[in-house]
């Protein structure tokens, strides 16, 4: 039987390049994705562009262009992420693409349909940045009289006629959902936040505007376009053929599960939930918003200027030592910091010096005493025991990918690696070979190179370079990587490859030790 999983990154805003922010939602799902492929599972990994809306037409005006020609230059940086970060998405969308348009004004109409929307004049405060209306009490006044949004963006009084989407009337509704699906927002002080933000009072929602013309029209009225939020939301079901009845839509959109910022967890949470309700469509599986990476305590973004931009530190330190620091550094969902000295003792001293000098002892060992070859390995009682005893990371693991525990993940897989360092330094095959013990001494290093196996069969979604480089030298046929095989044993005169250094250790230019 069939098992789907639908994974999407939010669709990003092209008002300027992509930043190391980006980079960890899209590196996240990735992960997530490589995960449930290698378990088996019909994924689709969805990422892409958010091209509508006042601040992409104010961006197009500053330089010169029209908003679709300057759309199609920065949208190319997004789309360039996935080389960058070696991402296994499988489907990349525009909200220009007219795929997307037609179900946008298809959802619009459904909702129209069903009485959710009436049009009416809206006042209030408005942050250009955050794309967002914001309630005067969620205002803070700085000394100079500005009044700024919760997210710290400038806000300014607006006036004009809009459509509205009947929020106030799904309160209840999405209450009750929460209550029964508590898994539906993580982590859990995402879902209190919600549920908080809920109970305090739900307003009805704008959802055109008619003071730019950027955006996809509202069906029979071409003078608004509809809200950005609205449209960009879309595009989670956009991608999987709506409005048309697809396999695609039936069989993944209730596997769906969102990886997002925290920032953005109001629209998906509360707006999303709402739409798809007035809509009478099936709600996603999860919602899950992710912490901040912060520059010297602030957060990154570009419009405070911080950015951090992912090819320079990938460029600076490996994209596979990037792709671990980042999910080894905190807990996914946490605020963390970018910090150079961090970075370089993840990489010398959990890759270079446990990982990698694991795998360099043990093959160099087989490569110089046995031929490269273990042949006629005999394992006591006590060894099988070993290896039978890490036959449960394999679920432990499926349990923190199933959270979107990301850190505990790699914990336990590195708990391996320790395991085999202290076992390998235990059992000193080294000097076993020199007791002419050869026979012990391969049971040994057959035991290290089922540990490396397993080890580097999970390190695929999160170091898929390095794990695969690892799993050549160890000679693992490449239909025996997914997790299928994870409990099958190295086979009797297996031979390996000669030793590479995987992990390279770090060193500053200006280390001179």
């Amino acid at each position: 039987m069939k098992k789907f999983y639908y994974i999407t990154t939010p669709i990003y805003y092209v008002n300027d390049r992509p930043h190391i922010g980006h980079a960890y939602t899209s590196l996240s799902a990735d992960i997530l994705s490589r995960f449930k492929h290698l378990d088996g599972y019909e994924t689709i990994f969805l990422t892409g562009t958010d091209e509508h809306g006042q601040k992409v037409e104010k961006s197009a005006i500053a330089k010169n262009k029209t908003p679709q020609e300057f759309v199609n230059e920065v949208s190319v940086f997004f789309k360039e992420l996935t080389p960058l970060l070696n991402l296994s998405n499988n489907d990349f969308i525009r909200t220009t693409e007219e795929r997307h348009k037609k179900a946008v004004q298809h959802l619009w109409q459904t909702l129209e349909d069903n009485s959710c929307i009436y049009l009416d004049k809206y006042s209030g405060w408005y942050a250009l940045r955050d794309e967002c209306f914001y309630a005067e009490a969620e205002l803070t006044t700085k000394e100079d009289g500005t009044k700024l949004a919760p997210s710290g963006a400038t806000v300014e009084w607006l006036e004009q006629d809009s459509y509205f989407f009947k929020l106030s009337s799904f309160q209840d509704k999405l209450l009750d959902f929460y209550a029964k699906n508590p898994n539906f927002i993580s982590p859990k002080s995402r879902y209190n936040e919600v549920v908080s933000f809920v109970k305090s009072g739900l307003k009805d929602l704008s959802i055109s505007r008619d003071n730019f013309n950027w955006g996809i029209p509202v069906p029979n009225n071409n003078k608004h376009v509809i809200y950005v939020w609205l449209d960009a939301l879309t595009n989670y079901i956009s991608a999987l053929g709506y409005p048309a009845k697809t396999e695609q839509l039936q069989n993944y959109w209730e596997q769906a599960i969102h990886v997002v910022g925290k920032d953005i967890i109001r629209f998906h949470a509360v707006f999303w939930p709402a739409f798809l309700m007035g809509a009478n469509l099936p709600l996603p599986k999860k919602i899950f918003a992710h912490g901040w990476w912060l520059n010297e305590g602030e957060k990154i973004s570009k419009s405070l200027g911080n950015a951090i931009d992912p090819k320079q530190l990938i460029d600076k330190y490996g994209l596979d030592n990037i792709r671990y620091f980042l999910f080894k550094e905190i807990s996914f969902g946490s605020d963390g910091d970018i910090s150079h000295n961090n970075i370089v003792s993840r990489i010398n001293n959990e890759l270079a010096n446990e990982y990698g000098n694991l795998l360099q002892r043990t093959i160099s060992i087989l490569n110089k005493s046995f031929d490269s070859t273990l042949v006629n390995v005999k394992l006591s009682e006590k060894q099988t025991e070993i290896i039978n005893d890490t036959n449960h990371t394999l679920e432990k693991c499926r349990n923190y990918i199933d959270n979107q525990d990301l850190l505990n993940y790699i914990d336990c897989v590195m708990q391996l690696i320790k395991y085999g360092n202290f076992y390998i330094n235990e059992m000193a095959p080294w000097k076993l070979i020199k007791a002419e013990q050869h026979e012990e001494a391969l049971s040994v290093l057959y035991v290290v190179c089922e540990i490396l196996r397993r080890v580097s069969l999970l390190m695929q979604p999160v170091m898929p370079s390095s794990a695969k480089k690892i799993l050549d030298q160890l000679n693992i046929n490449e239909t025996k990587r997914s997790f299928i095989d994870f409990n099958s044993l190295i086979e009797n005169n297996h031979v390996v490859n000669a030793p590479v250094i995987v992990f390279e250790k770090y060193i500053d230019s200006n280390d001179n030790s």
